[in-house]
Parts: C-alpha cells; sequence; structure tokens
C-alpha cells in the first residue's frame, strides 16, 4: 500500500508543475461555488464544491472551516478581545458589541457531504468542525459538498456592507474556508481580525447579484462584456459574473454601483484594474495607474516576476488588506498616501500570496517583509518623480526609530509569539512590521548588498507557491553567502536582546589601536569605517567567529577583513596600520543598517591637531 501511495504523490507534485523539497508536501483545493446575492436583505446562499488532495503521508479523520463573518457578532472571541486588549484597534473597538440583528455577519451550514454521504460537524464560533464519513488517505483526494447561507456584516474590519466610504459591498472571507493542515498539524485558528494561513488551488465562482453592480476581484471575468453592459441599470434581473482563478490560496470579489472600471497594461505586461468611485475625493486615482506600473516593474526586477497576468486595486475595506490578484483599499486618500497603501499590499502577493508563510506564527515573515519591499519602492518613486517626497539615502531611518521605541517602552515581546496572542497591539505591529522589514536590511548589512540581491531573488524562486518558514529563509541566504546565519534568526527572532556596540578606546602613535565594545547583549558583525584627513577612507569588517565567513563587498564597498571577534568577548581590540595623527574620524556602521540602540558612542573623532 505504502508503494502505491508515493507513487500516488509523486503523480501529483509531478502534474502540479511545482518542484517540492525533498520530503516538502503541501495540501491541494479546488472551489467551485455559486452564490445568489440578495442586495435588499445584504445576505446570500450559496453551494460550494471542494476537492480537497490530501499530499501529506497522514490519514485525516476530521477536517476544519473557517466561518469568518461568525466573528461579527456581539461575545464573539473577536469581539470581545477588542474590547480587553488595553490598546484596541480604533476602526473595531467595542462596535461589534454594538452590531444590531441586521448588522450582525454569519455563515450557517444547512448540509455538508463528503463524496455523496452526509457527514457530522459541528459549529464553535469561527470554527467548523467536521468528522469525516471516511477517511482521506495519504495521495487521495475527497469531494465535499455544502450548502449553506450567509449574511454580510456592517463592515468594521476588512469585510463587510456599507464602509465609511459607501461602498456596499467588500466581499473578503465570505465563504467557508477549509483550514490549512501541514507539517505541523492543523490550523483551526479563531478569527480575532490578525491573520491568515490559506490552501492554495483553483476557484471557478459563479455570482449573482442585481444588474446595477460591477464587480471586481480575483481571476477572470468569463464574460468579455461584462463591464460594458454594467451599472446603473434598474431591472430587478440578477447579473451572473463568472471568475476563475487558479493556482490561489483564496478569493475576493467587490461590488458597487457607483464603480468605475479602468484597466491599463505595465511595463511588465501585468493588466492592472482600477475601481473606484469617481468624485473630488479620489481625484489621486488617475495617477495612480503610473505608479503602479512602475512599482510592478522594480518588484519583479528584485523580488522575483509576478507571477501572474493581472491585479486589481479596489475601493472597499477599512484601509488595505492583501488578496490573491486583487487589494481593498480605502480610497480618499491624497496621491502619496494612495500609492502608498497600493504599493503596500501589491508587495503581498510576494512575501504572502506566492511566498506563503504561515503568517499567524510568521507574521514578520508576511507584514514584515512586505514593509521592507514597500519602503525600498515608495523610495524609487520618489526618485521617479512619481510621488512626492524627499529621496532618503536611509529609508530606513524611521523604521530604525520605531523598534528602537519599542525596545525602550519595556513592552517588546518576541517574534516567536503567534500573531494572536501579543498582549498589545503596539508590540504586535512592531514586531510584525518594523521589526521584520529590518530583519531584511539588517541581513544585508551581515551578508553584503550583492549577496542579498541574489538570495532574495533565490527565495523567491525556489519557495514561490510554497509555505516557508522562518529556517527555510534563512538557509536560502547561508547557502548564497556561504556563512551560517542560524544565530541572527535566534538572537533577532527568539529573544529580546538588542545592538549595542561602542567605540571605548582610541590610542596610538605609529599605529593606532582601536578598543571596540558590545555593550548590548545581542553580536553583530562590526564595520568600523576609519576615515584619513586626505580624505581616504578604509573600511574594516569584523565577523563573527560563529559567522564562519565574512563579506568582502558591500555595494561599491571593498572591505578590509580583520579576525573574527568570539561573541562571547565584550571587547575587541582592532589594530589600524595608520598612525593616529593622520585618522580624523572613526564610525561603526556609517550604512546605519546595523540597528545599534544607541548610536552616540558609535563615532570618534580626533581632537588633537596636527
Amino acid at each position: 500500500m505504502r508503494f502505491f501511495v508515493l507513487i500516488a504523490l509523486c503523480f501529483t507534485f509531478f502534474n502540479s508543475g511545482i518542484s517540492q523539497p525533498p520530503g516538502y508536501w503541501q495540501q491541494e483545493v479546488d472551489y467551485t461555488m455559486e452564490i445568489f446575492m440578495d442586495v435588499e436583505k445584504n445576505q446570500f446562499q450559496g453551494e460550494q464544491t471542494l476537492v480537497y488532495s490530501n499530499h501529506s503521508p497522514d490519514t485525516l479523520h476530521r477536517v476544519f472551516y473557517h466561518l469568518y463573518y461568525n466573528a461579527f457578532q456581539p461575545g464573539s472571541m473577536m469581539d470581545v478581545r477588542s474590547r480587553t486588549i488595553p490598546d484596541p484597534d480604533k476602526r473595531v473597538r467595542d462596535r461589534i458589541f454594538k452590531l444590531t440583528d441586521e448588522e450582525i455577519g454569519y455563515q450557517k451550514i444547512h448540509s455538508l457531504h463528503q463524496d455523496g454521504e452526509a457527514v457530522t460537524y459541528t459549529t464553535q464560533g469561527t470554527i467548523l468542525e467536521v468528522e469525516l464519513a471516511q477517511p482521506i488517505l495519504p495521495g487521495t483526494s475527497t469531494t465535499f459538498e455544502m450548502r449553506f447561507e450567509a449574511q454580510v456584516p456592517l463592515q468594521v474590519r476588512r469585510t463587510g456592507r456599507d464602509s465609511k466610504e459607501g461602498i456596499r459591498y467588500s466581499m473578503s472571507q465570505w465563504y467557508p474556508k477549509i483550514a490549512q493542515y501541514d507539517q505541523s498539524g492543523w490550523h483551526p485558528t479563531s478569527y480575532i481580525a490578525r491573520e491568515f494561513y490559506s490552501v492554495w488551488g483553483d476557484f471557478d465562482v459563479t455570482i449573482h447579484i442585481d444588474p446595477a453592480y460591477v464587480l471586481g476581484g480575483t481571476g477572470d471575468v468569463q464574460d468579455p462584456n461584462a463591464y460594458q453592459d454594467s451599472g446603473n441599470r434598474p431591472t430587478k434581473a440578477k447579473k451572473t459574473w463568472h471568475f476563475i482563478a487558479k493556482n490561489v490560496p483564496d478569493f475576493v470579489w467587490a461590488a458597487d454601483p457607483d464603480y468605475t472600471y479602468h484597466t491599463e497594461t505595465s511595463e511588465t505586461g501585468v493588466q492592472l484594474e482600477f475601481f473606484y468611485q469617481p468624485g473630488e475625493k479620489t481625484q489621486a486615482w488617475d495617477q495612480l495607474p503610473a505608479a503602479m506600473s512602475e512599482a510592478f516593474k522594480y518588484a519583479s526586477t528584485h523580488f522575483g516576476p509576478y507571477p501572474y497576468h493581472k491585479y486589481a486595486f479596489i475601493q472597499g475595506g477599512d484601509g488595505g488588506m492583501e488578496y490573491p490578484m486583487a487589494t481593498l483599499i480605502t480610497g480618499e486618500r491624497p496621491l502619496a498616501s494612495l500609492v502608498g497603501v497600493s504599493v503596500h499590499e501589491m508587495m503581498h502577493s510576494w512575501y504572502q500570496l506566492v511566498l506563503g508563510s504561515n503568517e499567524s506564527l510568521y507574521p514578520w515573515m508576511d507584514e514584515g517583509f512586505t514593509s521592507y519591499g514597500s519602503t525600498r519602492i515608495m523610495n524609487h518613486l520618489r526618485k521617479k518623480g512619481l510621488i512626492p517626497g524627499a529621496v532618503s539615502e536611509n529609508p530606513f531611518a524611521a523604521t530604525n526609530q520605531s523598534y528602537i521605541r519599542l525596545v525602550e517602552s519595556g513592552l517588546e515581546e518576541p517574534m516567536t509569539t503567534h500573531a494572536d496572542h501579543y498582549s498589545t497591539n503596539y508590540a504586535y505591529g512592531v514586531a510584525a512590521y518594523t521589526k521584520g522589514a529590518l530583519f531584511l536590511n539588517q541581513l544585508e548589512y551581515v551578508v553584503g548588498k550583492e549577496v542579498f540581491d541574489r538570495a532574495l531573488l533565490r527565495y523567491f524562486d525556489e519557495w514561490k507557491f510554497k509555505h516557508p518558514t522562518d529556517e527555510d529563509v534563512i538557509r536560502v541566504f547561508e547557502k548564497e553567502s556561504g556563512m551560517i546565519l542560524d544565530w541572527y534568526r535566534e538572537y533577532w527572532v527568539q529573544s529580546l536582546k538588542w545592538i549595542d556596540y561602542a567605540i571605548q578606546e582610541v590610542e596610538g602613535d605609529e599605529k593606532t589601536t582601536i578598543t571596540l565594545q558590545r555593550k548590548g547583549k545581542m553580536p553583530m558583525p562590526i564595520d568600523v569605517y576609519v576615515q584619513l584627513k586626505d580624505g581616504r577612507e578604509v573600511v574594516h569588517t569584523i565577523p563573527l567567529v560563529m559567522m564562519r565567513n565574512t563579506k568582502s563587498q558591500d555595494g561599491d564597498l571593498i572591505l578590509k577583513g580583520e579576525k573574527p571577534w568570539p561573541w562571547v568577548n565584550p571587547e575587541y581590540t582592532l589594530e589600524v596600520d595608520v598612525p593616529l595623527e593622520q585618522i580624523e574620524q572613526i564610525t561603526i556602521d556609517k550604512s546605519s543598517r546595523m540597528v545599534d540602540v544607541n548610536v552616540s558612542n558609535n563615532k570618534w573623532t580626533n581632537q588633537s591637531r596636527p
């Protein structure tokens, strides 16, 4: 039996067209859904057929579904969490608690069959637990058929109806969605408005809705004339919208009778779609296509080729939220803000929707890497004159300070904390977005720019359409750099230790002796810039012993390698073959990529006169 299971697994992976690392596997889904929307009641009836393929070596006796709409009810875990956390999201606070019966959300399952046989299921909050009629063996597939109904909640967080900007429907998290099963088991995480973790697959979605509505979303609309004959038609007959999306982890759509639809093709060949309500508050949307075309070009060059043929920017939701081939963003913004939120959500197509890490366990690999990419892109767009603002030599300077403020506050928690379990939204936000971005920016300092750029592209190429962990990303950088880097992940991700290096003493005559001190508890390789009075500058790089290698170049800098620094030693002596009187200044890390919490002791200036 085992032999045939292995053959089935290999056959499935071969046909998927996605190479697998040795011993790696992931599940697969194929959704076919049809819903009938009642815009008067804000409710819909739905039918779902789900083909679930078990590529794991395990026999599955139960499955779980997410019922996200059930979070939008008074007394839900999301409601209680928002009312008890010290610093609630201002968009939520106690709004769920105050929803009326007509404003709440729900998803109710009317029937569920597995391969034609009824199954037993129970609903607890946002999770549906299903006892299978027959176990799903390794290397086999099963088909679930479900009938359900749902009520779209008043817009509170991400999904809902009648947003603050007047968008009728922002339809995310709208369908019963099977939970992820991976090497760690099932992930039936109750929804409290944090992160998602999804199975890749194909979606065939048919939506019946009043013809006055214009729809945008994930995938391709099958009727080529859909946008020519939509909008502002007073008939009661429903119009059918048919979407198909291949190899995506989710499906989102939005609908409004006042949407303007516009499409342009980017320089990289990606079809960009724009859905928004025209008016005085959305004038910046006219300039959005040019900026996003350049953003896609930059991202595809530096972070990996965008693997889909389209992307939709849709006015909706309550801020910005990423989905496959689409984003929901609030649209009443000035140009810089509109481009900023669009770039950030677009970058999630690289770091989450293609490199599908478990963002509940590793939110920093999702939000942090996305923030890193969007910071670089925004600075690039300023250089191009596509958005207002000054170009920065160090675009991560503010990011450094944000992290340092968290350290000083005493509220920092390890980045290994599950996204739902942070004690404050503040600690979560800085760990996920800020410290996650600095993980990459600082890693560039460790391995050097050329190696870093190659490793970032290699990470995308090796792990696209898979579920990488923090170990996987660090291994890619180890392979590309030839360095041992597990210490970096351990200190930066798993601990609360911070970096603080100092120039303790400089003395000498014909030669100069520089005594460096590690005052913080996190060790790092150190670049020491020795600037001479004649204008020359020599950069000495001091690796850690445990790195077992060092960088020799960093961008345009050619580095002078020094003996490694054992991490247990609080001090290090660097001898420079230059008379002390010829030295103008000595600086630790002029690039400011190393996040030193106290840079006041990083510089020494020669006060003596020749």
